[in-house]
């Protein structure tokens, strides 16, 4: 996933494991995993509605949360000749299926990928993006020291939704970062893959690919074998239970007022409602 603001790309660079923040306060919020056959579409929808509250005031939102089976298209992907069929063809075998409003290419989702999303507050309409992108970068590869300190990022060629803002170990891609504004606030989201096996899910971006871009040789990513793989392949992370419990507590380290104890309740209604808004609009 990336931005469609972009940097240098093929710049690869060690990612520092500790950096200072402007956030001081933070809520954690992580969502149980998801049901199979549950919509991936309102976890995008939940936080479009929590980012309009951070615009009102609301503290900023770390959120973390996984899907069992789902696939989730880019913008970009959506316009090539046969993505609809290509979508269809995924949701009549089980996946949940949706095209998700930030930057970015297609991502397969699955219990071993962990997202994780800064909602951010944007009062003077004044965004730094690439600042943005480098701390959820030194985030991640912060909340892989347990294992590993050899996260770099730089975009990786032939790895599914390439960005400038990949992060890699050894020059394979284990996740990638996009963003998403509103007026006065916006998201900053990542996807983590920790367990699985990252050629496998690269060949099933390959034939959606193959299927959507219905003969077209260009317009979207050239997804490659060896250029994918996840944190367990990679460093031996034993879960995306074992990550996401690093992950709250790198989260807790850099932002110390972080609060973990409160319920995060947003409107369900207005969940659904904002769903299906972005699926008019989107899909």
């Amino acid at each position: 996933m990336n931005s469609d603001t972009t940097g240098q790309p093929g710049a690869e660079q060690p990612l520092p494991s500790s950096s200072s923040s402007r956030l001081h306060r933070v809520q954690i919020w992580e969502t149980p995993l998801l049901r199979y056959g549950s919509s991936v579409l309102e976890a995008f929808a939940w936080e479009e509605v929590m980012c309009r509250r951070v615009g009102e005031g609301h503290l900023p939102v770390a959120h973390i949360w996984r899907h069992p089976d789902a696939f989730v298209a880019g913008l970009r992907d959506r316009r090539l000749p046969k993505a609809v069929e290509a979508m269809d063809g995924m949701r009549t075998q089980g996946t949940a299926v949706c095209v998700r409003p930030s930057g970015g290419a297609a991502v397969p989702l699955h219990p071993g990928v962990v997202n994780i999303s800064l909602i951010l507050p944007n009062p003077a309409r004044a965004i730094n993006i690439h600042d943005d992108f480098r701390e959820m970068a030194a985030l991640i590869a912060e909340s892989l020291t347990p294992w590993s300190n050899q996260a770099q990022t730089g975009e990786i060629e032939g790895a599914f939704c390439p960005g400038d803002y990949d992060v890699s170990v050894g020059g394979l891609k284990f996740c990638g970062i996009a963003q998403r504004r509103q007026a006065k606030a916006y998201i900053i989201t990542a996807f983590i893959i920790v367990e699985g096996h990252g050629d496998k899910l690269a060949a099933d971006v390959r034939r959606f690919y193959q299927h959507a871009a219905d003969g077209l040789q260009e317009g979207y990513p050239d997804v490659r074998p060896g250029t994918m793989a996840s944190l367990q392949e990679l460093a031996g992370v034993p879960s995306a239970a074992a990550y996401t419990a690093s992950l709250v507590r790198t989260l807790r380290n850099r932002y110390p007022m972080a609060e973990t104890g409160r319920v995060l309740s947003v409107d369900r209604e207005a969940v659904r409602q904002t769903a299906e808004q972005m699926k008019l609009r989107y899909d």
